[in-house]
């Protein structure tokens, strides 16, 4: 795998490159909206699953007919 062999200078030039391209301010506010957007995605992810159980697993809103 290409992406697995990182060692410790392959990270630095890659650092150097993305503050090259971005500047020193950008890194912060892209590393911070990274977050955010993590954040939000994981509260979708956990209304999606109480969502899911309120309403049962075969999506029907009332107690399962025998």
């Amino acid at each position: 795998m290409i992406l697995g062999n990182f060692e410790g200078w392959d990270i630095v030039i890659v650092v150097g490159i993305a503050i090259l391209l971005f500047g020193g301010t950008a890194i912060p506010k892209l590393a911070r909206n990274l977050g955010s957007a993590k954040t939000e995605f994981e509260k979708g992810l956990k209304a999606s699953k109480e969502s899911t159980e309120s309403t049962g697993n075969d999506g029907s809103s009332g107690p399962r007919a025998e």
